[in-house]
């Protein structure tokens, strides 16, 4: 893999850079310091051509802001916490609250919106950041790695690594929006996706889990075998209506050679996911804004880009019966998540 750099601009003090990756077939990246911003990913379609599968601003000082997270690293803690409340060693901690009264990707104060260092690294693209106790509101000090390597089997592998000095909680993820037709495109709901997974977390009408785990058997929610994100979208289930569509955390079995499987007939390019994390939040952008100005000048739509987001299962510190994203001194936190790029004719 190939690694050049180019220094954007300062913001603040820091220098803003943007990394581009290449490996030896053909697929490229750009990625920024800025939140770990995934840019740009092109990967070639069933014709050879060349084509960019994620969602971006045009301008790349609209990451500061981003409040659809396109593309970037989000923590301390990904997806929704009831409240922004929990109980940590005996005291309830209170973090920031947003309008909808829970805490979500970090708030303002969150891994998206901050500068990560670049780290000496020969393989992979690495970057760090130092998150001190009691930053955001969270308990405990963290330092957070997260690595991107393209390999030349058009493997994207992103691997997030948590560690403390004592105890502390963390889930991060990354919140890259794809599209297999093509960023610009206005849909994803042609794309056809398979999920392995046999059960998701019961959502309130704030999207937090209830606890109870439900079956997808039966549900528009049932991805085991092929269909488009479009067939049941608007299905006159409870579960999608409290959502607006898909944005549900499924249940990853333990051991599974792919997690899920994406792809667009338009293009035949395929994405096959495979994670060690326990759960996936699939996420149909329902509430994208079509003020939102894409990278070709266009204006994003609802509906236009997907997410896989790869993570412990939301609000999980109110949830005892769940895994804990705890991090201590002797166990730090490392998960790895690949999507494999491919055609099918």
């Amino acid at each position: 893999m190939q690694i050049t750099n180019q220094k954007l601009f300062e913001y603040g003090g820091r220098q803003i850079s943007k990394y581009t990756l290449s490996n030896n077939s053909g697929m490229t990246m750009e990625v920024l310091d800025l939140g770990c911003v995934i840019w740009s990913l092109h990967v070639p379609d069933r014709n050879g051509k060349l084509t960019d599968v994620v969602l971006g601003y045009q301008d790349p000082k609209e990451y500061f802001t981003n409040p659809e997270y396109l593309g970037a690293v989000v923590g301390r803690s990904a997806n929704r916490i009831d409240s922004g409340k929990f109980m940590w060693q005996g005291e309830e901690i209170q973090l920031e609250v947003g309008a909808g009264g829970y805490h979500l990707h970090g708030a303002s104060d969150g891994f998206t919106y901050k500068v990560w260092e670049c780290v000496d690294d020969q393989e992979r693209l690495s970057f760090k950041l130092n998150s001190p106790n009691g930053e955001g509101g969270y308990p405990g000090e963290v330092t957070c790695y997260v690595s991107y390597d393209l390999t030349d089997e058009n493997e994207l592998v992103i691997n997030y690594k948590v560690t403390t000095p004592d105890l502390s909680l963390a889930n991060l993820t990354n919140h890259t929006y794809f599209n297999l037709n093509g960023d610009g495109s206005p849909t994803i709901l042609n794309h056809y996706l398979k999920i392995n997974s046999e059960k998701f977390t019961e959502v309130n009408s704030e999207i937090i889990p209830t606890g109870k785990f439900l079956s997808v058997e039966d549900t528009p929610l049932d991805f085991r075998e092929y269909k488009t994100m479009g067939e049941d979208i608007e299905a006159d289930y409870e579960q999608l209506k409290l959502c607006e569509g898909y944005d549900h955390n499924y249940v990853l079995k333990e051991k599974s050679l792919v997690d899920a499987v994406a792809y667009s007939p338009e293009t035949g390019i395929q994405l096959e996911m495979t994670t060690n994390s326990p759960g996936v939040q699939l996420y149909a952008g329902n509430s994208l804004s079509e003020n939102l100005i894409g990278k070709t000048g266009q204006n994003y739509k609802p509906r236009s880009g997907f997410c896989l987001e790869t993570q412990f299962f939301p609000d999980a510190p109110n949830h005892p019966e769940f895994l804990q994203p705890i991090v201590t001194k002797d166990k730090p936190q490392e998960f790895t998540t690949k999507f494999k790029f491919s055609v099918r004719d």
